[in-house]
């Protein structure tokens, strides 16, 4: 049976890069995209749903699938604003769990950060460890937390520093070795690629994956 996948920031690095494998994958009839503005020049298959994100019940009845990749994140230079940036890394991600669980969506995968704690007092790093918990708590069947390093790849934006701190971790890396290797830059396609593999196996148990596990499992499947 063929079936349907909702992905949550398909505009964005690693959103855009599961969308266009899900595109190609013909396991899946159905796409359905949440968000602010529409992608144009999609395929048939592509559903889109244009609305307030941050309200994101008003979907309810749409938010129907067999898995969900929720790709929801901001910057500190893009939102400023504290309360702001915790309802988009925190109450996005949480409001999507939610909904997968009234709506009987066993899979639901959503990408983190690195360093995410929710004890962290680093303002980043709690918001994105609350944001895993408050998933967890819904105790849906095959979750999947994505623990990204930098990420890697063609983006839409330009990000200055983050440009910089790539060049500088490239140099870098052959440095890292052992625990190291979760620091190594990973590429977008590499996590959207692993984030299918994990939603195809799946597991009756919640996991939280590191970047270099991320990198493994899009290597050796």
């Amino acid at each position: 049976m063929k079936k349907t996948a909702i992905i949550l920031g398909a505009t964005g690095l690693t959103g855009n890069s599961i969308l266009q494998k899900l595109i190609e994958d013909e396991r899946y009839e159905s796409i359905k995209l949440f968000s602010r503005s529409k992608i144009e020049g999609l395929p048939k298959k592509v559903h889109q749903f244009i609305g307030d994100v941050l309200k994101l019940e008003q979907f309810k009845d749409d938010f129907t699938a067999d898995e969900v990749y929720c790709c929801i994140g901001t910057t500190a230079k893009k939102t400023p604003d504290k309360t702001l940036y915790k309802k988009i890394d925190f109450g996005i991600p949480v409001a999507a769990a939610k909904l997968a669980k009234e709506n009987n969506i066993s899979t639901f995968l959503v990408i983190s950060a690195m360093g995410a704690d929710k004890n962290s007092s680093v303002f980043y790093n709690k918001t994105k460890g609350e944001m895993e918990q408050g998933v967890l708590h819904q105790d849906i069947k095959n979750t999947f937390i994505l623990r990204p390093s930098l990420i890697d790849g063609e983006r839409k934006e330009q990000r200055f520093l983050e440009k910089i701190g790539l060049v500088v971790f490239k140099i870098i890396q052959p440095l890292f070795i052992g625990k190291l290797k979760n620091y190594k830059i990973i590429n977008a396609k590499s996590i959207a690629k692993a984030m299918i593999i994990l939603a195809n196996k799946k597991s009756s148990t919640e996991v939280i994956i590191t970047s270099n596990d991320i990198k493994q499992i899009s290597i050796n499947n």
